[in-house]
C-alpha cells in the first residue's frame, strides 16, 4: 500500500511539474512583443511561408553568414535546447555545443537582456510550427572561417553584462536605453566598426555604412543625426515609415514594417526619449562646397528630373514626398544611402499608421554618373544644407554594388 501512495504521489509530482513549467499565455505573448521589438524575423526568416526557419543569408564585410533555425524543431531547430542553453547562446554567443557564434548575430547587445526576457522569447518561439531547416554553414574568408578565433575577439571586444538602469534618469528613458543598446541592437547598424567588425564604442550610433546603404546618425548631431527632430518626430517615423522630416528606405523600411511599427506606443517613445538624450558622439566633418559650375550642373539635372515632385525650394509635400532642406540623412557624410536612392528609386514604406503609397522612379539608365554626382551635391549643398562632395567615381561604385 506505501508503494502504491509513493508511485501516486510521484507521479502527481510530476504531473505537477509539468503542469508549472507549460509557458502560460501572457509569457507567450509578451515574447511575442520581444520578438518583435528585437526583429528577430527579419534576420531568420528567408521563405516567408516558413517564419524563423533561418536559411537567410547575411553578408558581411569578411563573407556571408546564414542565420540559423529558430523554430521548435528537435533536430535543425531549437527544440532540443534547455533554457540554459537558450539564455547562454543569446546572452554570450555560445551555442549547446560549446561552439562560439559569429558577432553577425547580436549577442555583443543582447547580453544585456534579462534572464526572463530571454525566456520570455524561447516561450514564444516554442509555439511556432516546426520547421525542417538545417543550418547552413558559413563562408567567410580565410581565417575567419575558424571558429576558435572568436574567443580573441570575445576577449577583446565582448563585455557581457546586464543593461545597467540610471537612478538619475527616468522610466522612459531606462526602458528605451534598454530597447536601444540591448534587445534592438540599433548599434549593430548605426555604430561605426573597426578593423575587426566590433562597435567603435566611443562613437556609439553615430553612422555606419551597412549593405551599400548608410545607417545614419542617431545622435545629437546638429547637421546630419537628431538635433533638429523631437522626440515625437522619431516616434512618427518609427511608427509610420516617414515623418515631416523623412522618409524611411532600404535596410531600415524593414525594420519599420517588421519591428517598431508593432511595438507599443510607450517602448517606440522610451526608444525615442533616449535618443534624444545622446549628445555627439563625434565632430561633424567640415564642409568644402562644391564649385559654382558643379552646382549649375546639379541644378539643371535637378530642374529637369526633381522639380515636380520636389519643388524649387525642396520643400517636397512631407510625409508623400521627403523634404530636402535640413534632411539629416541627406547631409551624412556617406552619401550611399542617397546614391541608392538615386540610383534605384524608392517606395515609400507602408504601414497601419500611413497606409498611403508614394514612388520615386530609377534614374540609373537616365543619368550619367557625371549627372547624378552633380545632381546629389546640388541637393547636399542647397537650401542650407552642406554635404561632403560626391565624386562619379563613388556613384559607379554605387552602381556597380546595385541587386
Amino acid at each position: 500500500m506505501r508503494t502504491i501512495l509513493a508511485v501516486a504521489l510521484l507521479c502527481s509530482a510530476v504531473a505537477t511539474t509539468a503542469f508549472a513549467a507549460e509557458p502560460s499565455p501572457e509569457l507567450i505573448a509578451y515574447g511575442k512583443t520581444l520578438v518583435e521589438a528585437g526583429d528577430c524575423a527579419g534576420c531568420h526568416t528567408a521563405d516567408p511561408a516558413k517564419p524563423f526557419a533561418g536559411g537567410k543569408r547575411i553578408d558581411t564585410p569578411f563573407g556571408a553568414i546564414y542565420a540559423p533555425n529558430l523554430t521548435p524543431d528537435r533536430d535543425t531547430g531549437i527544440g532540443a535546447w534547455t533554457d540554459a542553453d537558450f539564455t547562454r547562446a543569446v546572452r554570450t554567443g555560445t551555442a549547446p555545443d560549446g561552439s562560439l557564434y559569429y558577432p553577425a548575430f547580436p549577442y555583443p547587445y543582447f547580453t544585456r537582456m534579462t534572464k526572463d526576457d530571454t525566456l520570455a522569447i524561447r516561450a514564444y518561439l516554442g509555439t511556432l510550427a516546426p520547421v525542417v531547416n538545417r543550418n547552413k554553414p558559413p563562408q567567410l574568408d580565410w581565417p575567419l572561417n575558424y571558429r576558435f578565433l572568436m574567443r580573441g575577439w570575445n576577449l577583446l571586444f565582448f563585455s557581457p553584462g546586464l543593461f545597467e538602469p540610471d537612478q538619475s534618469k527616468s522610466a522612459a528613458w531606462n526602458r528605451g536605453g534598454y530597447l536601444v543598446t540591448g534587445l534592438g541592437h540599433c548599434g549593430a547598424c548605426h555604430t561605426p566598426k573597426n578593423y575587426f567588425g566590433a562597435d567603435k564604442t566611443a562613437q556609439a550610433l553615430a553612422g555606419s555604412e551597412i549593405g551599400g546603404w548608410y545607417a545614419p546618425r542617431l545622435d545629437g548631431a546638429a547637421r546630419s543625426g537628431l538635433q533638429s527632430w523631437s522626440a515625437d518626430d522619431i516616434t512618427e517615423y518609427l511608427q509610420s515609415g516617414r515623418n515631416a522630416k523623412s522618409h524611411a528606405g532600404g535596410p531600415m523600411a524593414e525594420v519599420i514594417v517588421n519591428s517598431t511599427s508593432k511595438m507599443s506606443d510607450a517602448d517606440v517613445r522610451a526608444i525615442a526619449v533616449y535618443l534624444k538624450s545622446l549628445p555627439p558622439a563625434r565632430r561633424e566633418t567640415n564642409v568644402t562646397p562644391p564649385d559654382e559650375a558643379e552646382m549649375k550642373a546639379g541644378q539643371a539635372v535637378y530642374a529637369k528630373f526633381c522639380i515636380a515632385c520636389h519643388e524649387a525650394d525642396g520643400s517636397g509635400a512631407p510625409r508623400i514626398y521627403p523634404p530636402l532642406p535640413a534632411n539629416a540623412l541627406l547631409q551624412s557624410i556617406n552619401p550611399s544611402s542617397t546614391l541608392r536612392i538615386i540610383l534605384d528609386g524608392a517606395h515609400t514604406v507602408t504601414t497601419p499608421r500611413a497606409p498611403n503609397t508614394g514612388e520615386m522612379p530609377p534614374y540609373a539608365r537616365q543619368l550619367s554618373d557625371e549627372e547624378i554626382a552633380a545632381v546629389t551635391n546640388y541637393i547636399r549643398n542647397s537650401w542650407g544644407n552642406a554635404g561632403p562632395l560626391v565624386t562619379p567615381a563613388q556613384v559607379a561604385k554605387a552602381r556597380g554594388q546595385q541587386p
